[in-house]
């Protein structure tokens, strides 16, 4: 073992060594989307009385906590986002319009004295100095006077229930500094007047409703009025209402209004099935990708996949350390990047192999050198096309919102964790095999002592897959038009978060027929919800907005249509953050098709960067175009899943354009086109066995992973076929073509002559020397 071998054994051992400790030390922050619970956002919004700035809403958020405590929920958690935007989730709380009922309301609780009886309710006034006039509980409107106290002078209020006297539940109230005084002196002026007066009585007013106004006993003195600073509220509640009320009161009014522009809640089952599923999608995935791998590179093959279960772990400790919450996305995100991670193993085999073959025969490579090589020789387009992943994934995470977010976390996490699982401790484990005496002594057990079939046979026949470029662009075309086509005849089906709205999935005990239960919810006054089924028991409603009634109602509807039914998400999504969200999901696609574009520029010329970023577009219009004919709603995972394609396609162009600029270093005066065609000859073994490793973890996810999954998987299989297709038969063609109009002289580059490649001499790989 050599000293850098060491060194680097014992930098991977360390990292291991602090991954394992994290995995075993540290919890894992699940999102509410895998354990169930509800989520919202409110957005803080001026008053006539108040701005709403960053520190009225730091303020508001102590309140809400207050609230939130009182609400008796475990693990809470609530952040401000921006200077306007408070997220709070609830686990375990899975109806989201009883957490909005009680955390929406500012909870202006006054207390007034009632002068007398009005002409009718009114909200303004004439006299600035009187108080409003409001009906009571009756429908009698009371006049009443300026606030002698407010919520704020309360101590505490606790819902009681009067056993004794049957008045049943109440709400007690404790008063403090000067609102015992000011209770005192109400009280005491209330008592003078006559018994049957209206004047006798104190209004309790909550956000300009009257709640209770109690007549002062006739115990009271005049002008004593009632002192130790405790009162009652009255007002036949029952347990919830009093409830309610008191956590109101002890929660504090809030500084400045506030809209609920996002809620969601996921029932505590469809979490748990997201991650059985998933467990089992990631375990079988794995399995087929480290059988294939083992298959095709041997004994280098099963250390790729012992270092993809090191990778696992260095993943799952690095979201552990960052805090980051795991959400159904990100969760599969995770179990997608194991099947990147397998991207550099198989380009530094290739290479490795490559060198190997490359050898004279008198004195051929020594498996050693080869692999050292290898190594050296793919690190270039392996830090070029992460980089293209991680700006996509960076991007999500700037633009994207909910869930979606924790896509992009775990990918830029899974994208740093795969170039230390390959660069170091496949590194670490290779060298180490390779340098064993029965591992010398039988080189073709490691999977470097060969080209591989396909290579071989590439090598063999030497086809000429640019001739008919031109026909491969046209084809391309045509692939682009069907595709706008479908987005022109079928629409585009936006899901709930880019319209706004609200969404309602439920899973019934019998199927139920989607025209029927639409018929049924139109019957029940729901005459604008879309109805869609998916399997037998999952029934989805979908509306511009439903109310706390509306949605009881549709409960209703459901449940009867279905022998039973159980409400498993519920997602509401104000206009305005639709919008929002739509523009953000707009910008993040341009950006990452302006921040490749640049990217590859500067590390290639310029017409490698407009082919790889044409051919990425033509990807991206293709699978939207695949959505629209399928009839797919477009949502935050299909975002997510759309910047992933980004990246892959990128990545399988850069390998290619990185091939072409080697040869082009090492053969100056050969055609662009024959050096073209003989780097992607040269790289489609790694194009294909990388597309393999994916397929087995995206079929395993679309198969397994439920229907939260299946769009997933499936926007993610068309997208890395197509990107595997456009690298070889759209970007490169294009390059082709834009190169013969391209006035200007390659660059120079320091990068070292291309070895000769499977055969005596470059002409075996198809280039002309």
């Amino acid at each position: 073992m050599t000293r850098a071998t060491r060194v680097r054994a014992l930098l991977a051992l360390a990292i291991l060594a602090l991954s394992t400790f994290l995995a075993l030390t540290q919890p894992v922050r699940l999102g509410l989307d895998l354990r169930g619970g509800t989520q919202l956002v409110l957005e803080t919004r001026d008053s006539p009385t108040a701005r709403a700035d960053r520190d009225a809403t730091d303020r508001t958020l102590e309140v809400l906590r207050r609230r939130v405590d009182a609400l008796g929920v475990s693990e809470p958690h609530l952040a401000r986002a921006g200077d306007h935007r408070i997220v709070v989730e609830l686990p375990g709380l899975d109806d989201p319009d009883e957490a909005a009922a009680v955390l929406g309301r500012t909870a202006q609780l006054t207390v007034h004295p009632v002068l007398g009886t009005g002409p009718g309710p009114r909200s303004a006034p004439a006299d600035p100095d009187a108080g409003p006039v409001l009906p009571d509980d009756t429908g009698t409107p009371l006049r009443l006077g300026p606030p002698a106290l407010t919520g704020a002078e309360v101590h505490r209020a606790e819902a009681e229930f009067d056993a004794e006297g049957g008045s049943g539940w109440s709400v007690g109230l404790s008063l403090r500094g000067t609102g015992e005084r000011a209770w005192a002196r109400l009280t005491g002026t209330a008592a003078c007047a006559a018994p049957h007066d209206p004047a006798r009585r104190a209004a309790i007013v909550l956000d300009r409703k009257i709640i209770s106004s109690p007549q002062v006993e006739s115990s009271v003195a005049c002008g004593v009025g009632i002192t130790g600073g405790t009162t009652r509220i009255t007002g036949g509640f029952d347990q919830r209402a009093a409830q309610e009320l008191a956590l109101l009161i002890n929660g504090g009014a809030l500084p400045v209004p506030v809209d609920i522009v996002e809620q969601r809640a996921v029932g505590p089952t469809l979490g748990a099935l997201a991650i059985t599923s998933s467990a089992q999608a990631a375990i079988l995935g794995v399995a087929l990708t480290a059988v294939f791998i083992t298959v095709v590179y041997r004994l280098l093959g099963a250390l790729a996949t012992l270092a993809l279960a090191c990778y696992a772990l260095i993943s799952y400790a690095a979201l552990l350390a960052l805090g980051a919450t795991l959400t159904l996305p990100g969760l599969a995100g995770f179990v997608l990047a194991v099947g990147m991670a397998v991207d550099a193993n198989v380009l530094v085999f290739e290479r490795a192999r490559e060198e190997y073959a490359a050898g004279p025969p008198a004195r051929p490579r020594t498996l050693r050198s080869a692999l050292a090589a290898g190594f050296r020789n793919a690190f270039s387009a392996i830090a070029d096309s992460n980089v293209t992943t991680l700006l996509a994934a960076v991007l999500l995470f700037f633009f994207a919102s909910g869930p979606v977010r924790g896509f992009g976390v775990t990918l830029c996490i899974g994208v740093a964790a795969s170039m230390v699982s390959a660069l170091l401790i496949t590194r670490v484990l290779a060298e180490c095999a390779v340098a064993l005496p029965p591992v010398r002594r039988r080189p073709r057990l490691t999977g470097l002592a060969g080209l591989g079939r396909v290579r071989s046979w590439l090598a063999r026949r030497r086809p000429d897959l640019l001739r008919h470029r031109r026909r491969w662009l046209a084809l391309s075309g045509a692939a682009l038009l069907l595709a706008v086509s479908g987005i022109a005849v079928r629409g585009l089906d936006y899901g709930v978060e880019f319209t706004g709205g609200r969404m309602v999935e439920y899973t019934t005990t019998q199927p139920v027929d989607a025209e029927r239960a639409r018929a049924a919810l139109g019957t029940a006054g729901l005459d604008r919800a879309q109805v869609t089924t998916s399997g037998d028991d999952a029934l989805t409603v979908r509306t511009e907005r439903l109310s706390a009634t509306q949605l009881r109602t549709a409960d209703r509807v459901v449940d009867e249509l279905g022998g039973g039914a159980e409400k498993v998400r519920d997602e509401l999504i104000g206009p305005s953050l639709g919008d929002e969200l739509r523009r953000g999901a707009l910008v993040a696609l341009g950006l990452a098709l302006a921040a490749q574009l640049v990217y590859l520029a500067v590390r290639f010329r310029w017409t490698f960067a407009l082919s790889a970023v044409v051919a990425m577009a033509h990807d991206v219009l293709l699978l939207v175009g695949v959505f629209a004919w399928l009839g797919k709603s477009l949502d935050g995972v299909f975002l997510a899943s759309l910047l992933t394609v980004i990246g892959y396609s990128v990545n399988d162009s850069v390998v290619v354009f990185d091939r072409i600029r080697e040869l082009r270093a090492g053969a100056r005066g050969t055609p662009f086109p024959d050096l073209a065609n003989a780097a992607v000859l040269q790289t489609v073994p790694r194009t294909v066995n990388t597309g393999m490793g994916a397929v087995f973890i995206l079929a395993s996810l679309a198969v397994l992973g439920g229907d939260s999954l299946t769009d997933f998987a499936l926007a993610l299989l068309i997208g890395i076929t197509v990107g595997t297709y456009s690298s070889v038969f759209t970007a490169t063609p294009l390059a082709v073509v834009l190169e013969r109009h391209d006035g200007a002289s390659p660059r120079r580059t320091a990068r070292r002559p291309a070895r000769r490649d499977g055969g005596r001499d470059r002409r075996e790989s198809g280039a002309r020397v």
